[in-house]
């Protein structure tokens, strides 16, 4: 009863009349900005920005944590409907999301979708509740050496997304790689691969690039089929839920994915993207039959938005107990808690616990929430698959170049997404998957920034990154990973 009283207490003020409207407003937002592409929960927090000032500190909180939750859940109905994915955290929930919404499936996908996030989301938020002490402690023993270990054991995840050719995967994922180098060195600050164009001096920011490789690209491809059929096929829409015997099998998936966001969310600087991916790879690595995965497979849906969800309470772990952002969306609220007045460290659990308790009931309840509005909107949402396509797709196009414009309100974005949505459609032409080179572009930079700062703080020492336990078994896992999932895939490096 002692450790139910403050639950209840934080329920209360969270269905109360004067502060529920609030998360609604902060949920409902939030899955219409994750669904435009290039908008992300970090801009819908800023643009909440504004009327926070207006209410008091719990409320204000509560409502960033459902604009948090809900953008994060948007980001997969464009990524299954249209091959857009709304945020990075959702390019994994293409891969077999949109295949499934060209089977005529777009509905089953969506239910599927809906009911993975909204469990990782709450079981993301029991182990706030429980265990927030004991993950932030695990968390501040990553140094730049086992980050980089992290590093590693996600690019291994490049061998299960490479599809039939792991030879054509491995080439994407140098290209991403590639793309990660060019701008500013971050450890001496010299400018690389720029060519003396001052914007290329910044790199390649990531959301044109995804809007481009996974958007403007399939846009090419459809306008393609259209002009080589000559005409439209209506597109069948298919049950808009899974089977409860679909459902019971994918909890096996859900629990695990839910967890892996859960750890990930934890440790700063990584996010729904790497969560994702992550989910994806163990999904298939455990799944009966991981040929399915990629064609249109509801694990491979479930898995990345149960981890993707799964980032929400565990970003919340570093930002409420220690300060201290666990992605890009948490380093807004920090920045917008600070505006208001609220300064989240191991204080704030002991001299405001009413605003923790407000933190708890407001994730569970923006879930439920969004359990909800999707099944209320899961027959709305595929009707955008019935719009034709000369209709469609300029306007796919140009809620694109709005997405990349409103990154920094700058046209070099539009341009970088239009030349990387050209590239997409050659990789297409030819069977070069585009997943491994996001990967590349995600994860490459972090690694090269956190080996840069191991070995700066070893004095060029090398060994320093098999010192650490953590980094071993990273290490170990990622043979692992490695060699299972080249066993899985026979002679597809011959491809």
């Amino acid at each position: 009863m002692d450790f139910l009283q403050p639950v209840l207490s934080g329920f209360a003020f969270v269905l109360h009349p004067a502060h529920f409207p609030f998360l609604f407003i902060g949920v409902a937002g939030g899955i219409a900005v994750g669904v435009l592409p290039g908008l992300t929960g970090s801009v819908g927090i800023i643009l909440l920005l504004p009327f926070l000032f207006y209410v008091d500190s719990s409320t204000a909180l509560v409502m960033m944590c459902g604009m948090f939750c809900g953008s994060i859940y948007g980001g997969s109905i464009s990524a299954i409907l249209i091959s857009t994915p709304g945020t990075p955290s959702a390019a994994a929930t293409v891969l077999d999301g949109y295949p499934m919404a060209q089977k005529g499936q777009a509905g089953r996908a969506i239910g599927v979708a809906t009911i993975a996030s909204a469990a990782g989301g709450i079981i993301s938020t029991f182990c706030l509740m429980f265990i927030a002490p004991q993950l932030a402690g695990f968390a501040l023993q990553f140094g730049p050496e086992e980050y980089f270990a992290l590093m590693v054991f996600g690019l291994t995840i490049i061998a299960s997304v490479s599809g039939k050719s792991l030879t054509k995967g491995l080439i994407a994922g140098v290209f991403g790689l590639m793309i990660g180098v060019v701008g500013i060195d971050p450890i001496v600050g010299y400018a690389r691969y720029s060519f003396d164009i001052p914007n290329l001096m910044t790199g390649f920011p990531l959301l044109p690039v995804l809007i481009g490789l996974f958007a403007i690209s399939q846009v090419f491809v459809q306008l393609e089929k259209v002009h080589k059929a000559g005409g439209e096929t209506p597109p069948v829409l298919g049950n808009l839920l899974p089977t409860t015997r679909e459902l019971l099998g994918l909890v096996k998936v859900i629990i695990p994915s839910s967890l892996i966001g859960t750890l990930i969310g934890v440790i700063p600087g990584t996010g729904g993207a790497i969560a994702s991916f992550l989910a994806y790879n163990e999904a298939k690595r455990f799944s009966k039959h991981p040929e399915k995965f990629g064609t249109g497979c509801i694990e491979g849906v479930a898995a990345p938005e149960a981890a993707n969800n799964g980032t929400t309470g565990g970003a919340m772990v570093p930002l409420l107990t220690l300060g201290i952002p666990g992605d890009v969306v948490t380093a807004v609220m920090l920045g917008a808690l600070m505006l208001i007045g609220v300064r989240p460290g191991p204080l704030l659990f002991k001299d405001t616990p009413e605003i923790i308790n407000a933190v708890y009931a407001g994730l569970l309840m923006a879930n439920v929430l969004i359990l909800l509005l999707g099944f209320l909107s899961v027959r709305l949402f595929p009707m955008i698959m019935r719009v034709p396509s000369a209709t469609l797709f300029p306007l796919v196009l140009a809620l694109c170049f709005i997405g990349s414009f409103s990154l920094s309100n700058s046209t070099y974005d539009m341009t970088i997404a239009l030349i990387f949505g050209v590239i997409g459609y050659f990789m297409h032409k030819h069977g070069f998957p585009a997943a491994p080179v996001v990967l590349g572009v995600i994860l490459g930079p972090i690694a090269e920034d956190v080996l840069g700062r191991a070995l700066i703080t070893s004095y060029g020492d090398w060994t320093t990154l098999l010192r650490s336990p953590i980094a071993l078994f990273f290490y170990v896992i990622s043979v692992v990973s490695v060699a299972y999932s080249m066993r899985r895939t026979p002679g597809s490096a011959a491809n």
